[in-house]
């Protein structure tokens, strides 16, 4: 493409309510001409996580506010717009819905093109909003609903290499926070409260490191801690070594994984290594200090997106349809497509091998 691309983002697949506007620059350079993320940590807080009927009636109510706002902050009409991109899975089906519903309705009446975006893809590709980060490179998506390694070696290229066989380390992290009581969201509630706390104390597992190959679990995980909660009476202190103890275990579990994944990555790209992180628990500085040790020790150098663009946002979303666009992925197949609850990056990989289980609607990771 020679010319510049502009793109509206917007993403509603859980509990922010997101819009932005992206140019994406011939050379693949892209600036963020106006950004709006509505949380609703609010409305949910009483609840210690995420309540799908009440984060999708939120959407609805404040969508096109949002838009409107980032469309005036970023000094752009509709017509400016080359097309329109929205989440279309996964994600809970109820915001995902109207997140989507949203972008084509206003794809229709600008006649522009839709293009429907895996939330996953976002993250996959978020690194890129801030700097340059060529392909191949093996990606580690680490979030409150996803934890799994990918190997990136173009867009649309996705081979998932190992996955959590049962629960996310950023939902681990969310419910430890409830049973302690200590708010919501839970990974940075239980990150603050691990700063003061001993590491050492609690002797928490860590799930499926003697098993050879890369997938994760952290149920169990959750599990020891509540039986931790319900025999000893914690007090201040004890509540901070248990977070203490907790992170480590989930940041042991995944550096030793990570250095498996860069193993297997470099075995068959021997050339300049890049391991990125993405998603929400990619803000946890433990838990990245960890990785980046993991990446010097193997020669790999560790790329994160800026710590605002690691938790959902539509900048992302953005900037997936910018590239699907440049790329000539985009057709007039938008409007038709259906919203999707579960849709993995890597769905040959998934329909032949999935994580964790299936169901009418195809495999879940």
């Amino acid at each position: 493409m020679s010319d510049p691309i502009c793109i509206l983002g917007i993403e509603t697949s859980c509990d922010e309510t997101a819009a932005a506007v992206l140019r994406r620059a011939p050379d693949g350079s892209v600036t963020i001409l106006g950004e709006t993320v509505h949380s609703q940590i609010d409305e949910h807080a009483p609840y210690g996580g995420v309540v799908p009927e009440i984060a999708a009636r939120a959407h609805a109510d404040i969508a096109d506010s949002v838009i409107a706002k980032t469309l005036q902050d970023s000094q752009t009409e509709l017509a400016d717009l080359d097309g329109i991109a929205a989440t279309s899975g996964p994600g809970l089906i109820g915001g995902v819905m109207v997140g989507m519903m949203t972008g084509k309705a206003l794809a229709l009446a600008a006649d522009k093109p839709f293009i429907p975006i895996n939330h996953l893809e976002g993250h996959a590709l978020s690194p890129r909003l801030a700097d340059p980060c060529p392909f191949p490179y093996l990606l580690l998506l680490v979030s409150g609903g996803h934890c799994q390694f990918i190997s990136v070696s173009g867009l649309g290229q996705y081979q998932r290499l190992g996955s959590t066989i049962d629960d996310a380390a950023g939902e681990a992290f969310d419910k430890l926070a409830k049973t302690l009581g200590i708010g919501f969201p839970g990974g940075p509630a239980v990150e603050r409260l691990a700063m003061n706390g001993d590491a050492k104390r609690f002797p928490l597992p860590r799930p499926l490191l003697n098993r050879p190959g890369l997938d994760m679990s952290f149920a169990g995980l959750k599990t020891a801690a509540a039986r931790i909660v319900e025999a000893e009476d914690l007090d201040t202190q004890g509540v901070a070594d248990l977070c203490a103890s907790y992170q480590a275990s989930i940041a042991e579990s995944l550096s030793e994984k990570t250095r498996r994944a860069l193993l297997e990555f470099q075995a068959g790209d021997p050339g300049e290594t890049r391991l990125v992180v993405a998603g929400g628990v990619a803000a946890n500085q433990s838990i990245r200090s960890a990785l980046n040790a993991v990446a010097e020790a193997a020669g790999a150098t560790l790329i994160a997106p800026p710590l605002r663009h690691c938790t959902d946002n539509a900048a992302m979303i953005a900037l997936a349809g910018a590239e699907r666009f440049a790329a000539g992925l985009v057709d007039d197949t938008g409007l038709a497509f259906s919203a999707r609850p579960r849709w993995p990056l890597d769905e040959a990989r998934a329909k032949a091998d999935p994580a964790y289980g299936g169901g009418k609607h195809g495999a879940k990771a």
